[in-house]
């Protein structure tokens, strides 16, 4: 978690690390996980949030250059283990030090501390995550724009149909509801282009690619496709985003969301046999790393 905070790394690494843990059968959460990311420097400068990319990374050294640093200051365990039976600070050894362009020290990072955040609150309370990367808002409050697709989201956004302030709610993509927990690039790089990626803000329980820009929360925990708060908002319900405080709220009652969710039913979904069926019942929440079990 360190290196990937370190580097500017993907929401998809938590999501990741959390079913690396479910497999391992080793207790680990989402809140422990951006624990790592609040303490640790980020000292790569690689895009989205910096300005180098992987083949700038490799020729000054590579991962090992990273994490002999982190080593060095301590935000990593050095005696630990690794895949080759050699420590992680004996396979690290002959790294170079950072170059001060693309890699950082410690002590000088290219930013304080990483930009990935978890979320709780009525709409998320299995948790949820956001990357603050490309805009400096940490807190959004406005009414939902409710979709049931990213394919119906990023047409709304392409026709100009959504306005400065909105909250665009996209749901039914999570592990089940995708299936599979779709990447929604599609919107936010339809919120950009548009000239609205500093006045709109995204929420959906499907994932993001490495290069989302602006107030985006994923992984909303649980999906809407399983009967999560998700699934109960409305269009013009006001949805107050802090990451500040570590808060995803929609302005209803506890008996409101209580009352809209008793008459909810799944929509229909587009495979009710073969694989995809059988990966759909299957597939456990994003808040446990959306792994498989019977």
């Amino acid at each position: 978690m360190a290196a990937i905070a370190a580097t500017g790394g993907s929401t998809n690494g938590l999501l990741h690390l959390l079913a690396i843990a479910q497999e391992a059968g080793v207790a680990l959460t989402l809140e422990e996980l951006t624990a790592v990311a609040a303490r640790t420097p980020v000292i790569a400068s690689l895009v989205p949030g910096g300005r180098w990319v992987a083949e700038d990374l490799h020729r000054v050294g590579g991962t090992a250059v990273v994490l002999a640093e982190l080593i060095r200051a301590g935000h990593v365990d050095g005696a630990a283990p690794s895949v080759s039976s050699a420590t992680l600070g004996a396979a690290v050894a002959g790294a170079p030090s950072p170059d001060g362009e693309v890699v950082f020290t410690a002590d000088r990072p290219f930013k304080p501390s990483g930009a990935l955040h978890s979320l709780r609150g009525n709409l998320a309370p299995e948790g949820s995550v956001v990357k603050l990367a490309g805009t400096r808002r940490t807190v959004h409050a406005g009414p939902a724009r409710v979709f049931d697709s990213e394919e119906a989201c990023a047409a709304a956004v392409r026709a100009g149909e959504v306005q400065p302030g909105d909250v665009l709610v996209t749901r039914y993509e999570g592990p089940a509801g995708g299936p599979g927990m779709r990447e929604m690039l599609s919107i936010t790089s339809s919120v950009v282009g548009a000239g609205l990626g500093e006045s709109v803000a995204l929420v959906t329980d499907g994932r993001f690619s490495g290069a989302t820009r602006g107030l985006m929360v994923g992984h909303v925990a649980p999906e809407a496709a399983r009967g999560g708060p998700l699934a109960a908002v409305r269009d013009g319900d006001r949805i107050t985003i802090d990451v500040d405080a570590g808060t995803l709220h929609v302005d209803l009652s506890e008996d409101e969301l209580a009352e809209r969710l008793a008459g909810w039913a799944p929509p229909a979904g587009a495979y009710d046999r073969g694989v995809f069926a059988r990966y759909r019942a299957q597939v456990r929440s994003a808040s446990e790393g959306a792994v498989l079990r019977p």
